[in-house]
């Protein structure tokens, strides 16, 4: 059954662009088009869409406005918001996901608007299959008979200590997250003390601007201090870097050979990505030997499959978000199938798991 979808922006020429991105997706139905949030409201209540494709600056009624009476009312549909990369931008991007957004795109910038829908087709394309196969998972696990609609994999037992695998405290916390990842990984981290002990280390992927109001926000919420990540600075405990969009984040040696600094880079994407998952983890398995924790949480794709195998070879612990509260389970998914994952569990254990590695009871 095809995907039905409410194209909703203040610009028309938008929303030709994304109508003419859409239509080229294969299992995609175009429903209808709205000017502004409250046409938008009435439409969706309407023509029952599945997913509703959403600027956040509109008149009358906001993108925000919008989702927040999406909410309120218990309107079941999906929203990918579509963001400008700017300051502002990403500080409504942020909001919009707190509300129940299910992704994101940045608004292209292309020549022409032929560029543009290609690049609109190329980042909605994905992110409709990822809302399709979450749609699936829920179904499957309301008890609707479906074994044929996803391999069977092998989970490894969610019992194991970190006590117990390599006999090191852990001194280092590395994140990698993407689709789903803003409301997943504040989950995870608001609910980690004050007193940490040790650096956390993130890689999201989110473009420039994106990044910076993640930090923001996280930081806001959180019981310790979180930031985007500056070329050169020291690690120190009790903080939480993200990795700038756009830009590479390592961890390195400082300069009298014992202490640890941040190095951000222009080096290539890898695995398409910039900031890339295995970039960083890689960095954290040299300087961290048997001493680290590396999480893989809800995303598209495979970063960080890699990195967390030098981390694993080098003893660290391996945590990875479960199915079925990830928002698209992809980049676990490629790390329990390497067989470098020693914890399979829920996002809600996530903290809980990452404290027990610090030697917290």
């Amino acid at each position: 059954m095809a995907l039905r979808v409410l194209v909703v922006d203040d610009s028309i020429l938008f929303r030709k662009t994304i109508t003419d991105a859409i239509s080229g997706i294969p299992q995609v139905e175009i429903v209808g088009t709205a000017a502004n949030g409250r046409i938008a409201l009435s439409r969706i209540k309407s023509l029952k869409p599945d997913m509703v494709t959403l600027d956040l600056e509109m008149p009358e009624m906001n993108g925000l406005e919008l989702l927040e009476a999406i909410r309120d009312e218990g309107i079941a549909v999906g929203v990918v918001l579509l963001s400008c990369l700017t300051v502002r931008g990403g500080d409504l991007t942020m909001k919009g996901l707190e509300l129940g957004a299910f992704d994101y795109i940045a608004k292209p910038e292309g020549a022409t608007p032929a560029e543009n829908t290609i690049t609109i087709r190329r980042s909605l394309e994905p992110i409709f299959k990822a809302f399709q196969g979450q749609k699936e998972i829920r179904g499957i696990l309301r008890g609707r008979p479906a074994p044929l609609l996803r391999p069977k994999i092998s989970t490894p037992p969610s019992s194991s200590s970190f006590s117990a695998h390599s006999g090191k405290r852990c001194e280092a916390i590395a994140i990698g997250i993407s689709t789903g990842g803003p409301r997943a990984l504040t989950d995870v981290m608001v609910a980690l003390p004050a007193n940490l002990g040790v650096p956390l280390f993130v890689v999201q992927h989110m473009p420039a601007f994106f990044t910076a109001s993640l930090a923001n926000n996280l930081n806001s919420r959180c019981a310790y201090r979180v930031k985007e990540a500056q070329d050169g600075e020291a690690v120190v405990s009790n903080t939480a870097y993200i990795a700038p969009g756009g830009k590479q984040m390592r961890v390195a040696l400082a300069t009298d050979g014992t202490g640890k600094v941040i190095r951000i880079t222009d080096d290539p994407p890898e695995n398409n990505c910039r900031p890339s998952v295995d970039y960083l983890f890689r960095s954290v398995a040299h300087h961290y030997l048997g001493r680290a924790t590396g999480v893989i949480m809800t995303g598209m794709g495979n970063d960080g499959v890699v990195g967390l195998k030098l981390m694993k070879r080098n003893g660290a612990l391996v945590i990875a978000q479960n199915e079925a509260t990830c928002v698209v389970y992809g980049m676990p998914k490629a790390a329990v199938d390497a067989g470098v994952v020693d914890l399979v569990v829920p996002l809600e254990r996530i903290a809980g798991e990452i404290m027990k590695s610090l030697g917290a009871a």
